[in-house]
């Protein structure tokens, strides 16, 4: 439990861990209960510079992970987003979002936003922000007029919901890892396959509802847990969640299990409609690995650009897990070591550029609007838009001999195929770790040869790569797919795969053997049910050969001459995402009868041309 605490926290709040003596010496603490506009009030810790020569903006965290410590005395040992930003001088704001810890009024995930207001009783984050902004400015002294709002995760969502009309006070929002589509491609699901682990783990504690104002977690009871792969494989179809765990005490959690398709409890709290007359400048920040929330950087992102032809939005996209721009100095991911602390960079070259141009008027930022860390070639590359137009589309189909192929050289309809066993699924990980974490969190980068010697994991790869091949912006799935069954999940892997004569790290401490490594680059689920509506699921006909299509999130990867490219499509990738029975049911409430075994095929040649698209990087 205590594992999980720490992970909300550091998403809430951590960086280093550091004295606090320098915080009290440069700052005034004071808490307030600044009142919204149907009357709540939601708890407010400020920071104020105890230099009061001159003017500070004002920088705000909404967060629902709480704004511990409480108390005007007591002062945080651990700061976001770095010393050099709380150095510099600003007015500090956190603030327990409505209906959390000492905040009053009641809380709602992803509260969505309401577009006809008709009184002050339609209050949504759009509007607490636009308040808490009105009264922060009216009421703080030595403020220069000008207000921001950052925060990762959660807290990020919260900053770009400030972007939906704004106040005019508000200059510059970061939504770093935020949110926008809780059943598509964010955090509890992707493409309506639920990620098990990590909701599971999150909702058991953040779901428990208070009593009363509270400055506290509440804990969740303790039990047996062992390793991640066979505590949710005993544990069976996901109804038994609420038999032996939750027992309908999470309310959340009991509505997840009432909403198995993107109907209007979904549709509600999608934000991506809503960004309409943008006016602060923004930089949304994501990770490559953050296998939480890269959906929402995108997205959010996409929908800023759509509808505001003239805008001043920027996306930075480094080689980070889910805020590990803030919480690590970003040199290394798993297996990979970088040529320099990519976190650093981001820090002083752009985030707190960003918020001293914007907010105070001192000197420039002439960051181009898209950063993106490019892995394989390990470099900052910079483009006018996002994903950059300099690319070309190019397919890679499947072919005879497990080969892939730029051209569909068949003219032959054929198939590969392999039996999925809900009994023995494909592991994420071949790792085994604690079942009360999250998911591994270097799982996105890892060898993958342990599955490519399964039975159920289709394996396909190119020659060695005569040049490099860099791949920028999104991918694309198109397959053609059979199963004995009456639904499937299809899981597409995009594979770097390096020379058998690559030399492994010296010192080498963990034994990696680099000749040969199988690097995942990027993959995607969809729950086959979906394949053609996330409001309308549909069973598969048995044995009918059906096109199934489905995007993986952005890349910017080379894949580096005398490599090659791999793809693996299997069935399974448990326990990270919930077991489909492969009956078409309702898999929320599914008993254990209902889970069988059934035969997949992915089919190949002239009229079934299954490929993966990419858009390549022209360098010429």
């Amino acid at each position: 439990m205590k594992k999980l605490f720490t992970y909300i926290l550091f998403i809430a709040f951590s960086i280093n861990a550091q004295n606090n003596d320098w915080i009290k010496n440069i700052y005034n603490k004071k808490e307030y209960r600044i009142p919204m506009r149907d009357g709540i009030t939601l708890f407010t810790s400020v920071y104020s510079p105890k230099d009061t020569t001159k003017t500070y903006p004002i920088l705000i965290v909404r967060t629902p992970y709480t704004v511990a410590p409480y108390g005007e005395n007591n002062y945080p040992d651990r700061i976001l987003p770095n010393e050099d930003f709380w150095k510099e001088g600003y007015i500090f704001v956190f603030q327990d979002v409505r209906g959390m810890f000492m905040s009053e009024g009641v809380y709602d995930n992803m509260r969505g936003y309401i577009p006809n207001k008709t009184s002050n009783k339609d209050v949504d984050e759009s509007t607490d922000a636009y308040d808490t902004i009105d009264w922060l400015i009216k009421n703080l002294k030595f403020n220069n007029g000008n207000a921001g709002i950052w925060g990762i995760s959660y807290p990020g969502f919260y900053a770009a919901m400030s972007l939906i009309d704004s106040h005019p006070a508000l200059k510059a929002v970061s939504p770093q890892a935020p949110i926008s589509d809780w059943f598509i491609g964010d955090d509890m699901h992707h493409n309506g396959a639920l990620t098990l682990t990590m909701s599971f783990n999150f909702f058991k504690v953040f779901d428990q509802q208070r009593d009363s104002l509270t400055s506290k977690w509440k804990d969740f009871p303790s039990y047996a847990s062992p390793d991640m792969y066979n505590f949710f494989l005993k544990l069976g179809p996901l109804s038994n969640i609420q038999k032996y765990f939750f027992h309908e005490r999470l309310p959340f959690w009991n509505e997840i299990t009432k909403h198995g398709s993107y109907d209007g409890f979904w549709q509600g709290r999608n934000n991506l409609p809503h960004f309409n007359k943008v006016k602060p400048a923004v930089l949304i920040v994501g990770g490559w690995y953050d296998s939480e929330d890269l959906y929402g950087p995108l997205n959010i992102y996409k929908s800023i650009e759509e509808k505001n032809p003239v805008n001043q939005s920027h996306i930075v996209i480094g080689p980070w897990i889910h805020g590990g721009w803030a919480r690590t100095d970003g040199g290394s991911y798993g297996d990979f070591t970088f040529p320099e602390k990519t976190s650093d960079y981001y820090n002083k070259k752009i985030l707190n550029p960003f918020f001293s141009y914007y907010l105070k008027g001192i000197g420039k930022f002439e960051v181009p609007e898209a950063v993106a860390y490019r892995t394989g070639s390990n470099e900052w590359a910079m483009y006018n838009e996002w994903p950059p137009k300099n690319s070309v589309i190019k397919n890679l189909f499947i072919s005879n001999q497990n080969k892939l192929t730029w051209e569909n050289p068949s003219s032959e309809n054929l198939f590969y195929e392999f039996i999925s066993d809900p009994k023995k699924p494909v592991p994420y990980t071949a790792k085994f770790h604690d079942s009360e974490l999250a998911y591994l969190k270097t799982y996105m980068s890892e060898d993958q040869r342990f599955a490519s010697s399964r039975p159920d994991v289709l394996v396909f790869e190119t020659e060695s790569l005569n040049d490099d091949v860099t791949v920028t912006g999104p991918i694309l799935a198109d397959l053609y797919v059979s199963t004995t069954g009456t639904d499937a999940d299809w899981i597409v892997k995009i594979i770097d795969v390096y020379p058998d004569s690559t030399k492994s790290p010296n010192p080498n401490p963990t034994d990696i053997e680099m000749g040969g490594y199988q690097r995942l680059i990027r993959y995607e689920i969809m729950r086959g049910k979906f394949r053609n509506s996330y409001e309308k699921p549909e069973p598969f006909e048995p044995d009918e050969i059906t096109n199934v299509k489905f995007k993986l999130q952005d890349v910017d990867h080379t894949f580096q001459k005398g490599h090659k490219i791999m793809i693996q499509v299997q069935s399974t990738m448990f326990p990270l995402y919930d077991l489909n029975p492969q009956k078409f049911t309702d898999i929320y409430n599914t008993k254990e009868e209902d889970f069988q075994k059934a035969i997949h095929r992915v089919y190949f040649g002239k009229e079934y041309p299954t490929n993966i698209s990419f858009s390549i990087l022209n360098t010429k």
